[in-house]
């Protein structure tokens, strides 16, 4: 009857696979073959800001400090809670024309890296509250002078950090566009790729030169009362723009809780690395957060954009109406998000052995890198993206439902599990190794 044929085509409606207006014609190979030269270069980076991090942790300011290391992974964070959610805020305005015009490019660009400045300045200040606030627990007291010393480091680095990778992002975003590539599939990595390195080199850097002239006391607090001082500059031109003026009174929440759970790992990392048997590890967490930062950090960017050109907020589109899909859904469908997340999760084991090879040569006997390690640490890496993805669908899904903009919600949270995650299954790894090979 037609009452049945309708009730037929409804149900096919549903259960269709996803094809999104810009994504349809990306196959496997495609997505493949963009993502992985900025995969690898975001590597690349991140084993350089692994082998920093080994260096600086014997400087005489990380050995007075150790509050530093639980600062640490919510700095390195900000790029996933900031210049990521930018990168993929900006990809999004990209793929569904809000930057054709120069005026309306212009006006995006300049208040949403306005608000990027806004939040660093507020996000670094409040890490370092937090970081001192932890590390008093173990320790049992403040000590004035070196929590205004951090509270400076910190602000001034995450400011400098996300004023540099801003501009890279908008660059890189404006070029993709012009040679015809999805800015999804690259802007995320490329931040990736330079987010470690550059902040751990600018908070090693700043804190010890602020560290050896710490008898110039007013220095550290003018830094950070001259960089708390211009915040209203950067919401007066934040405030210029609806898509900003979204973020200013929606944002904070998210980034903030992500700077939490970033300070959480930042804790398990300064009880490990502080054990003379587990200081290795230092070499591999940005390796380990970062990859899985940066591949779920595509895939979100992804489902974000297919939503924002499929359907309007609150209304999941067809083949995605579940709000908690199943593994099955999430890898194996033939949609443009399944064919994603399958390609994401295949990098995971050739691009760590790469990077755990390169730590190797680099480092040779003192990285610790044995056959029993790498198959402890290669199981850690697959679980943590694994979960990352399955993570960040229901995550993106549950934001549009709830008429949330998934660019400003979802890559916080996600990048910021990663860290957790990334730290906590490599501290089993060091553990497990410990036991097995005594």
């Amino acid at each position: 009857t037609p009452r049945r044929r309708r009730r037929k085509g409804e149900i096919e409606d549903r259960d269709r696979p996803e094809q999104g207006p810009e994504e349809a014609g990306e196959t496997s190979w495609t997505v493949c073959s963009q993502v992985m030269l900025p995969y690898l270069l975001a590597g690349v980076g991140m084993v350089l800001a692994g082998l920093e991090l080994d260096i600086i942790q014997h400087w005489p300011v990380f050995k007075a400090m150790s509050e530093i290391f639980i600062l640490a992974p919510a700095l390195v964070g900000l790029k996933g809670n900031l210049e990521m959610t930018l990168a993929s805020r900006l990809s999004t305005a990209a793929n569904t024309g809000k930057l054709d015009s120069a005026a309306d490019c212009w006006l995006l660009l300049t208040s949403n890296m306005a608000v990027i400045q806004l939040q660093a300045t507020v996000v670094g200040l409040l890490s370092a509250v937090v970081a001192v606030t932890l590390g008093s627990i173990d320790g049992g007291n403040i000590e004035i002078s070196r929590a205004i010393l951090l509270c400076a480091s910190s602000t001034s680095t995450a400011f400098i950090a996300s004023l540099v990778l801003s501009l890279v992002m908008v660059a890189v975003i404006l070029g993709s566009r012009k040679m015809g590539v999805n800015p999804d599939n690259v802007a995320t990595p490329i931040a990736a790729s330079l987010g470690d390195l550059v902040t751990l080199s600018l908070l090693a850097a700043i804190t010890s030169t602020l560290y050896k002239h710490a008898d110039i006391t007013y220095l550290a607090p003018a830094v950070c009362g001259l960089l708390v001082t211009v915040t209203p500059v950067w919401l007066l031109i934040a405030r210029r723009s609806s898509l900003s003026r979204e973020v200013l009174q929606s944002g904070w929440q998210p980034v903030l809780v992500a700077m939490l759970i970033s300070s959480c790992g930042g804790l398990i990392l300064d009880k490990m690395i502080t054990d003379a048997r587990f200081q290795a590890m230092a070499v591999f967490t940005p390796v380990i957060n970062g990859v899985g930062g940066n591949l779920v950090a595509i895939q979100a960017s992804r489902i974000s954009t297919y939503l924002h050109q499929s359907s309007i907020p609150g209304e999941l589109p067809h083949g995605m109406q579940e709000l908690c899909p199943s593994v099955c859904q999430i890898f194996l469908r033939s949609g443009p998000n399944s064919n994603s997340a399958r390609v994401l999760l295949f990098l995971v084991v050739p691009g760590h052995l790469l990077f755990l090879f390169t730590i190797h040569v680099a480092r040779g006997s003192h990285a610790s890198i044995t056959l029993i390690f790498t198959v402890y640490y290669i199981i850690a890496a697959l679980f943590q993206v694994f979960l990352l993805l399955c993570g960040a669908e229901l995550l993106v899904r549950l934001t549009w439902k709830m008429r949330l903009d998934p660019d400003n919600f979802s890559i916080p949270y996600l990048t910021a599990f990663g860290d957790l995650l990334g730290i906590s299954f490599l501290a089993i790894c060091f553990y497990a190794k410990l036991v097995t090979e005594g």
